[in-house]
């Protein structure tokens, strides 16, 4: 047998309990996991892409996205971007729509009108029937991958979609909302239920008011104001009607197209004084999706405690040091078994320059950008990354992910939780920006493991990746393998 063949089996061998619940008597030694969409398995066939994935990275863990209406982990390569080096070359921009890639049961949706969402996208192709067998005789996991972001063409989303401060429905739905809450617990047990999966992974790539208005986000446009959300404020002691006087407020000082008269800074403290449901209402959304979370992993465990559950931890955590705060790890690990902590090192530049630059327009306008990113690396910890004119096109290094990923474990002393760094391979950037490459993913994967990783996640997603990125992740996989 050779080389590649005997780590690929043993590495087999060792992922039986890979996305093990926070308690269970084994843990894996390390999970290699990769996310792939339906796309890539109706494109490629099942058996190729699984050989891919075993032959050049060693996986042994699949997070297949089951359900989003977003480009981000499903469909083919973003239009525009170049196509990689193995799949269909051409993109699906005419016929890509998202929904549930699997098949659905409707007595899981009783309590919801949210009951018509399956992708017709693939025809009748169900990921999870055609992927599962296939993986199983290979001893690799599946784990269900599926994320908070919806289309307004669903059918009654109308009637769980936040409420905008002007008043207008948001494309999002709100975590407090009984429809989408019930939908939640009714997709995990769906899959819990009628599938022989492994795990279970949600992600909400999404802020509070406070937070999406000091990032410039239109004012009127900020949520959640609903009638579930405004009662649930009132019964913990909040002032609605002050709440949407201070973010009105906030509005006219992000919106104001000129500098206070006391700066930008001092200003923004002034209102939060005034204001402090400020503060209050963005808790008030953040505590809904800790709950949320509670609540998915409490579903999941009383049908089948083996099941895995985890979340997706969004790239805002490495920019933004107010997202960062509302990511007490040490809470999340009450009810997380593993966490994807976002560490994506190549789109991480242009990421964190379109951060400075919005941050840099509201809150921090009297601090010129070189000096606020300067300031962002020292509060964050980051050391040695370029300066702002080379950081988009350089991307971040391989010792952010080192720190991130040290950070993260550190946190999570103590706790079962499994940490599971998400790594940037081909996730699309402008035409002047960082690519990745061979050398970049392999330092990049060998030091989320030098920072203390029990495994890592290969991401975006397969269809947008190159072969040759992904040997370079497998080129690190096996050193940390031996």
């Amino acid at each position: 047998m050779d080389r590649r063949n005997f780590i690929r089996n043993a590495i087999a061998a060792t992922a039986a309990t890979a996305g093990a619940p926070s308690g269970s008597a084994a843990a894996p030694s390390k999970m290699i996991g990769i996310q792939v969409g339906a796309v890539s398995f109706v494109d490629e066939g099942v058996e190729k892409v699984l050989d891919e994935f075993q032959q050049d990275a060693s996986i042994n863990t699949l997070f297949v996205a089951t359900f989003t209406y977003g480009r981000g982990i499903a469909g083919r390569q973003v239009p525009g971007q170049p196509l990689p080096d193995h799949g269909k070359q051409a993109y699906d921009t005419d016929t890509f729509k998202g929904g549930s890639y699997t098949r659905t049961h409707p007595e899981y949706y009783r309590d919801t009108v949210l009951k018509d969402f399956r992708a017709p996208d693939l025809g009748e192709f169900d990921v999870l029937a055609s992927v599962l067998p296939s993986a199983r005789k290979r001893g690799m996991k599946t784990i269900c991958w599926f994320e908070d972001v919806w289309s307004r063409e669903v059918p009654n989303v109308a009637q769980a979609q936040e409420r905008q401060l002007d008043g207008q429905n948001a494309v999002t739905l709100c975590f407090n909302n009984p429809n989408y809450r019930n939908w939640l617990l009714g997709t995990v047990e769906d899959y819990t239920r009628s599938w022989e999966i492994d795990g279970i992974m949600w992600g909400s790539e999404r802020h509070g008011a406070f937070s999406n208005m000091t990032r410039g986000v239109n004012p009127g446009g900020v949520t959640c104001f609903c009638p579930f959300c405004e009662r649930k404020a009132r019964e913990r002691g909040i002032n609605v009607e002050r709440a949407r006087a201070g973010f009105r407020a906030l509005g006219e000082f992000t919106r104001g197209g000129k500098r206070p008269v006391d700066g930008y800074y001092v200003t923004l403290w002034r209102l939060m004084l005034r204001y402090p449901e400020l503060l209050a209402w963005e808790n008030l959304w953040h505590d809904s999706l800790r709950e949320t979370y509670a609540a998915i992993h409490a579903k999941v465990k009383s049908i089948k405690p083996g099941v895995g559950v985890g979340w997706h931890i969004w790239h805002q955590n490495s920019f933004s040091p107010i997202y960062r705060a509302e990511q007490d790890l040490t809470e999340l690990a009450k009810y997380s078994d593993f966490l994807k902590m976002v560490m994506y090192h190549n789109c991480g530049g242009e990421r964190l320059v379109g951060y400075i630059g919005q941050v840099g327009r509201t809150i921090y306008g009297d601090v010129p950008a070189q000096e606020l990113l300067d300031f962002h690396y020292r509060v964050l910890d980051y050391q040695g990354e370029k300066p702002m004119a080379d950081l988009a096109k350089a991307g971040l290094s391989s010792d952010y992910v080192y720190r991130e990923a040290k950070r993260a474990r550190a946190a999570l002393t103590g706790a079962k939780t499994q940490l599971w760094p998400g790594i940037d391979i081909d996730i699309p950037t402008a035409a002047t920006s960082s690519k990745s490459t061979p050398g970049g993913t392999h330092d990049a994967v060998l030091a989320a493991f030098r920072g203390g990783a029990d495994g890592v996640i290969l991401s975006r997603k397969w269809s947008e990746m190159k072969v040759g990125n992904l040997k370079g992740a497998g080129a690190a996989i096996r050193e940390v393998l031996g």
